[in-house]
């Protein structure tokens, strides 16, 4: 008989202070266990939100990662903290940039989350806590999404009349289907981990 209790993951965050203080993506090359390329998304003290500095050092990773010639095998994202992934774009960066500054800042999510997408290695989103907004459409891009206990995941900004602009309204259908998709995407409401299997 098949048992049918939940089997809950448990999910290891790496300590702020044991990572740069400047870099707000860390990569970890974990040769223990094979290899493995764990990119940590490291801004604690602003809920993991995706700022223009942010992206660009996640870029470098994922460039240095399609030419890594030590044949990573795969990337795990994850985050610094075990109470929040990724509360999504940096809303406070986002308001003082023009239209155009905005324009540029959501082109670029795109590539980005794109680039992580289309690595040639297998690439696991390690989520506990807050996936919002850009931090769900990110975990969306990876091939599998480890989801804690705790894990929520939301797309708040449609309550602010903002459309997720990353690809989460492609991505998200595929993963959990067009029902599921719809109800998160309209009514903007946070979903638990149980909502994306």
């Amino acid at each position: 008989e098949k048992d049918t209790e939940e089997e809950e993951v448990e999910l290891r965050f790496h300590s702020p202070e044991l990572l740069e203080e400047d870099n707000e993506i860390d990569v970890t090359t974990a040769e223990s266990i094979g290899k493995v390329a764990i990119l940590i998304l490291n801004r604690p003290k602003a809920a993991n939100a995706m700022g223009t500095k942010m992206l660009m050092q996640l870029n470098d990773a994922l460039l240095s990662l399609s030419n890594d010639e030590t044949k990573v095998r795969c990337v795990v994202l994850t985050s610094c903290s075990p109470k929040v992934f990724s509360a999504g774009a940096d809303l406070k960066e986002r308001r003082q940039m023009t239209q155009e500054e905005a324009a540029a800042f959501v082109t670029m999510l795109r590539s980005t989350f794109d680039a992580m997408e289309v690595l040639s290695v297998p690439v696991i989103a390690a989520v506990e806590g807050v996936a919002l907004g850009g931090g769900l459409e990110i975990a969306l891009t990876a091939d599998i999404i480890v989801a804690g206990k705790n894990a929520k995941f939301g797309l708040p900004e449609t309550g602010l009349a903002i459309i997720p602009g990353a690809g989460g309204t492609q991505r998200l259908p595929r993963r959990v289907g067009v029902a599921r998709a719809k109800d998160l995407i309209y009514t903007g409401r946070d979903a638990k981990k149980k909502a994306l299997e």
